[in-house]
């Protein structure tokens, strides 16, 4: 369900506050201290038992699995769809996750490979991480990662323009990546540890909004810091700010940095605290993560069993082997190697046995005593006597 922007009227470099939304855009000055510390007291919820498993249940629902690394290839991202459509083979309770995130290139292989699920696949787009790059070519990208099949795209604003107050320039780009979004989603990324301050944060977040945006989302993840609950919470003010005002729904996702459980339930709580029951589903929250997911699973496990489970029984998520069977298979070749070492061992040190007397031989002839061990044996017939 895409949004449909709300064009700003033409106005002088003050458009934002002449726009119709009014009180919404005008409106950035944000309480840090207050933010800070409803946060805080948010983030204190306990929430036990079921209420526990149900929490992260949807933590996995809402998870964005992603990989964004120079190192990725078609078969990590094949390991990594298998591993979103059935994250725990073990517990059929455990839902799939919500989309898979890679880059454009990758963007048919996670296409073919999440067929026939509920999995969406998302992709980065706009020059990410950076957003520096001029807007046809961005824009050149989006198209091509929507024509490949993605189903939404992550765009990263251009922080630079941001910052130097160019406000509209950049509401103008997020409109035109909406344009070329077609039917696909379009998260928009404020990079939010570069905007410098709070104000900044909710600025950007209802610029992206009006220009179209059908989520707003803290990072790229390759920037600290990243997401935290004082950020997220003012985005998500926001968020109902603007839809109190235009009747929209607009989706949060928070990314970078949240790789516990614990944590993962923080932002839930923050976000049916700040927002409503209404935006708890893959549709309108998402987290993303690359680590996150093992954790869920590992707590999951724990309230099904009574008891934790090693990290060596979950899979890293990017298809590699558990832990345990590596460590197995290094024990393995271990013992099988560890006679012939020993052996080795042995032979080199009689080796340096034998050198070291013919040294000894070639340096001290005999009937010459090294000096050393002469004055040690008269010391030591002196002390007997």
């Amino acid at each position: 369900m895409a949004t449909t922007p709300v064009r700003l009227a033409e106005a002088g470099d003050g458009f934002l506050q002449q726009f119709d939304l009014g009180p919404v855009l005008s409106r950035f000055a944000v309480d840090q201290v207050g933010a800070e510390e409803r946060a805080a007291a948010l983030a204190k919820r306990s929430i036990k038992k079921e209420s526990k498993v149900a929490a992260l249940r949807l933590a996995v629902s809402v998870m964005d699995l992603t990989t964004l690394e120079g190192a990725d290839t078609p078969g990590k991202v094949e390991a990594l769809c298998a591993k979103a459509r059935r994250p725990d083979p073990s517990d059929p309770g455990v839902p799939p996750v919500g989309a898979v995130c890679v880059y454009p290139t990758l963007v048919p292989t996670a296409k073919r490979e999440l067929a026939g699920s509920s999995v969406k696949v998302a992709s980065v787009a706009t020059a990410f991480p950076s957003g520096q790059a001029p807007l046809d070519v961005r824009l050149r990208e989006v198209g091509e990662a929507v024509e490949a099949g993605a189903d939404e795209i992550d765009m990263v604003i251009n922080r630079g323009t941001f910052l130097s107050g160019r406000y509209r320039e950049v509401f103008e780009e997020i409109a035109a990546a909406r344009d070329a979004c077609g039917t696909a989603r379009l998260k928009v990324i404020l990079e939010t540890g570069e905007l410098g301050s709070y104000d900044n944060v909710r600025r950007a977040s209802v610029l992206a909004m009006a220009a179209g945006a059908d989520f707003i989302k803290t990072s790229t993840g390759k920037v600290q810091p990243a997401a935290t609950l004082p950020v997220a919470l003012v985005m998500l003010e926001a968020i109902r700010d603007f839809h109190q005002r235009t009747g929209q729904m607009v989706g949060f996702k928070a990314a970078g940095g949240v790789r516990a459980a614990k944590q993962a339930i923080q932002y839930l709580v923050v976000a049916a605290e700040t927002l409503g029951p209404d935006w708890l589903t893959p549709e309108w929250l998402r987290i993303g993560a690359s680590s996150l997911l093992n954790d869920c699973l590992m707590q999951l496990a724990k309230e099904r069993t009574g008891r934790y489970q090693s990290r060596d029984y979950v899979t890293n998520g990017c298809g590699a082997r558990s832990a345990s069977a590596s460590a197995d298979s290094s024990t393995r070749r271990r013992s099988a190697v560890m006679p012939a070492l020993r052996q080795r061992s042995i032979h080199s040190a009689s080796i340096a046995a034998i050198s070291a007397r013919a040294l000894r031989a070639s340096f001290f002839p005999s009937g010459v005593r090294h000096t050393s061990r002469a004055r040690a044996s008269a010391g030591s017939g002196r002390r007997s006597r």
